[in-house]
């Protein structure tokens, strides 16, 4: 299913951009920047952040700290660093 009638996005092209992505995609700003493009009328924004939080499964709300999808698992870092250091060119 189009979500996104500007970009022609997919259902599915919005979820496999969260799988894919070294760090998990959590809002559609940063959606749009792994997929190359960019919000134009933002009518699908609150589509695709469903879709984020349905990808995501528990993870999409908080983060625990065993969990696989941030680098505080990995590394040790507090989950608010980590939050705040995502970088879009990891997609």
């Amino acid at each position: 299913m189009i979500v996104c009638s500007c970009n022609v996005l997919s259902d599915h092209d919005v979820r496999n951009a969260v799988s894919a992505a070294s760090d998990l995609p959590r809002n559609p700003k940063q959606i749009y920047g792994c997929l190359g493009c960019s919000a134009e009328c933002g009518r699908c924004a609150r589509t695709i952040k469903t879709i984020i939080d349905e990808a995501l499964g528990a993870c999409a709300k908080e983060c625990c700290s065993g969990c696989p999808h941030t680098r505080h698992a990995a590394n040790d870092e507090p989950a608010q660093e980590t939050a705040s250091s995502f970088a879009l060119a990891a997609c």
